[in-house]
């Protein structure tokens, strides 16, 4: 699985357990709603490792939370 894939699912996994849809999230964290939309969807590729920290604090979790989970286990590099 290439690292973006897994960063968005890790996202909607975090977006489904906190009860959150993209424009909560961006109310959380000042991240635009288009910007969290177009990753998710797929329209852009990366996402910055600062817009990830955002979106982590969001969720209340650290970046090693983010990363704590087996869906990185296996990552390639895009």
């Amino acid at each position: 699985m290439l690292l973006s894939d897994a960063i968005k699912i890790r996202i909607n996994e975090l977006l489904d357990e906190n009860n959150m849809n993209t424009w909560k999230l961006y109310k959380q964290t000042g991240v635009p709603a288009s910007t969290l939309s177009y990753f998710l969807n797929g329209k852009r590729e990366l996402i910055s490792l600062k817009t990830l920290l955002h979106i982590c604090e969001g969720f209340n979790i650290t970046l090693k939370d983010f990363f704590d989970s087996p869906i990185f286990n296996d990552v390639e590099q895009d």
